[in-house]
């Protein structure tokens, strides 16, 4: 059975965790204060997930997600994840993360920082751009017709395809919005950004109940942040 190794088990995490047991996978999730602090969630989950280091479930993922603020990828363990899949969820937050020079500078992105920190892996953009609550709610099987669709970005093809597949399980379509550097369009201020699957009339995304985006709902958002 394949495994998904959360680096970070937050509302992303801790939803992406839920939704991979539902699925059939197992789940090795970690955080920054310990495996310790993630009994209640291992429990609530069952006997498919359990808690590790970060280290521990970048060396278990066959797919390994990366959910942590910008500013503490120099904690993430290099070597285990030398030729994975590793998929970025985060968003870079000045307020939170403090100025980072690359970014502030637009000389690259925040999944691009963490591409040239993980040197060896293949990084994919996913998962950044939807609510978690939204993300909760939102899953249906394959061929469903209010399937939502999500937006990925990666340099490697490969690392895409197998990034689909995990979305796939999951319940969702793939948007490919191209190479890595592609993820500045469905990042915080996007039209993909929050609101496609919410109601597109009121800004506060997070206060609305969820909304299935269609792969076509996807492009049209990812299309408007073109220039």
């Amino acid at each position: 059975m394949a495994t998904l190794g959360l680096i970070g088990s937050g509302n992303i995490g801790g939803t992406l965790a839920r939704l991979a047991v539902d699925s059939g996978l197992d789940v090795v999730l970690s955080n920054s204060r310990g495996p310790e602090t993630l009994a209640d969630l291992v429990a609530e989950l069952g006997p498919r997930a359990r808690a590790g280091t970060a280290a521990e479930a970048a060396a278990a993922g066959d797919w390994v997600v990366v959910t942590v603020p910008v500013k503490a990828y120099p904690r993430i363990p290099r070597e285990p994840l030398a030729g994975k899949t590793v998929i970025d969820t985060g968003n870079y937050y000045p307020q939170r993360d403090g100025d980072i020079p690359e970014l502030v500078g637009k000389k690259t992105t925040d999944s691009g920082l963490l591409q040239g920190y993980l040197d060896g892996a293949h990084v994919v953009k996913a998962f950044n751009n939807i609510f978690f609550k939204h993300l909760a709610a939102l899953p249906r099987p394959a061929g469903a017709a209010d399937r939502s669709a999500l937006p990925i970005a990666g340099d490697d093809a490969d690392a895409k395809a197998y990034a689909a597949e995990l979305l796939d399980l999951l319940g969702f379509d793939t948007v490919d919005a191209g190479p890595l550097a592609e993820g500045r369009r469905f990042q915080p201020g996007t039209a993909a950004y929050g609101l496609p699957y919410a109601d597109k009339s009121v800004a506060d995304f997070m206060a609305e109940p969820p909304v299935p985006a269609s792969v076509a709902d996807i492009e049209a958002a990812l299309a408007a942040a073109e220039s």
